[in-house]
């Protein structure tokens, strides 16, 4: 059986009971969910031509760092026709795949799972850009373009914002961006441009730049160039993968973490940079493999790792370039000269112009930040009588699960509930071994 959208009857001049803006994997999600709720209309605009997730960073061999149940609807209903199962018996892959006996799949086939929910959800639109948001008598009126020019607009009763994080380049970077100086969200686009070059370095010791690391290491293109892979992290480190550990990515902790003084808040993620900034275990593995067959016979890997290392300038040096850093625990400065520089910098919240009309009636907090609560709903002035929620925005309210995709079908859910006033779908009160606060009744 053929997996379709379930139809709602809209009226051309009626307003949606959702428009999303932006279809990443969380609002993709929200667009599953919210297709099995009788009666429930919604729109989402999405500017980009087709879904496409971190197209640059589609390596062969990749897989996500979460098992495959982190699909867009399972951990919230197991039995949508949108799961990865049911993605994997319409392509007739159910057998390859249970005799694969992999839990994380290939990064391109969630990608290639994620495009087909999204050709099937009569509710997404793509090539539409959204340009400006206006708000009137409790109705956001969404005004968006396509690649023609033709403008439309579209109304809803609420608004998601699902717009994602764009790359972010180190600031002594910047001014050398080209051909051989870009962001590893473009590494697969740009990755030929760097053959032929004798020395590399990647900068960032994520998943991101362990695996563009890994790739010039086995790349036969690359097989004598000078690979030099620099990190201001402590170390190059495996991400937190225990099962104690993961509990950190459970409802539970967001709604722990959500409750704590926002100085806490702020003093707590960044020290948990290895559970959401660390290298995969297997990756980690494969890398080390690589190096030590290379190092057969004493022969020269031809590679250097540095951690604790800040990048403080970069300028053209002749054909290539000299960056220069400082070891943070030394206190030494050194300066590499390298041919081309891919830059696993990590990634910031966009700011959206569209909100721009609303941007007035929207609270924040003393550093600029949106006000979110349980619901991941933005809080804002009393005039705004229609709800505004975000996703993957709330690193600094909820967490590190914010960016994780094992609760994106939980926080779809969590915004259906508020939006529906009722229970959309029941969830779980308790997802976690784990107590994170102290016992009732303790004293402060």
């Amino acid at each position: 059986m053929t997996a379709t959208s379930r139809p709602h009857a809209h009226g051309d001049d009626e307003p949606y009971d959702l428009v999303g803006v932006g279809l990443g994997p969380f609002n993709l999600a929200l667009a599953a969910l919210a297709d099995g709720v009788p009666g429930l209309t919604a729109r989402f605009l999405e500017a980009r031509p087709d879904f496409s997730w971190h197209p640059g960073l589609l390596l062969e061999g990749a897989r996500l760092q979460v098992p495959f149940l982190a699909d867009l609807v399972t951990l919230v209903d197991p039995t949508s026709p949108w799961s990865f199962l049911s993605y994997l018996r319409e392509h007739d892959r159910l057998f390859p795949f249970y005799f694969s006996e992999h839990f994380h799949v290939p990064r391109r086939e969630y990608d290639d799972y994620c495009r087909w929910v999204a050709r099937s959800l009569g509710s997404c639109r793509f090539d539409a850009r959204v340009d400006a948001v206006h708000h009137e008598d409790g109705v956001f009126t969404v005004e968006h373009t396509d690649a023609a020019g033709a403008v439309t607009r579209t109304r809803g009763r609420a608004l998601v914002l699902g717009i994602g994080t764009e790359p972010v380049l180190p600031g002594p970077l910047r001014p050398l961006v080209g051909e051989r100086v870009f962001h590893a969200a473009d590494y697969l686009e740009r990755a030929a441009g760097l053959d032929g070059v004798d020395d590399i370095t990647v900068l960032g010791s994520g998943q991101s730049g362990a695996e563009v690391f890994l790739d010039l290491l086995r790349s036969p293109a690359h097989r004598g160039t000078a690979v030099h892979w620099v990190t201001r992290s402590p170390a190059f480190a495996p991400m937190e993968y225990s099962k104690l550990g993961l509990e950190h990515f459970t409802p539970d902790y967001t709604r722990y973490f959500h409750a704590l003084p926002q100085e806490t808040k702020d003093r707590v993620v960044p020290a948990q940079w290895q559970l959401y900034k660390g290298i995969s275990g297997d990756t980690i593995a494969e890398i080390h493999d690589v190096l030590y067959e290379r190092g057969i016979a004493g022969a020269d890997v031809g590679v250097s790792l540095r951690a604790q290392c800040e990048l403080l300038a970069a300028e053209a040096d002749g054909d290539g370039f000299a960056l220069r850093f400082r070891h943070r625990e030394q206190d030494a400065e050194f300066t590499v000269r390298t041919g081309a520089v891919v830059a696993a910098s990590g990634y910031a919240q966009r700011s959206p112009g569209f909100l721009a009309p609303l941007a007035k009636l929207i609270e924040t907090d003393g550093r600029g930040r949106p006000l979110v609560d349980g619901d991941l709903r933005l809080a804002t002035d009393p005039a705004l009588t229609a709800p505004i929620h975000v996703q993957n925005a709330e690193l600094h309210t909820h967490g590190v699960g914010a960016p994780d995709l094992g609760l994106g079908a939980w926080r779809a859910a969590v915004i259906l509930n508020s939006l529906t006033g009722g229970t959309a779908y029941r969830l779980p009160e308790r997802t976690a071994f784990t107590s994170f606060g102290a016992p009732a009744g303790a004293r402060r």
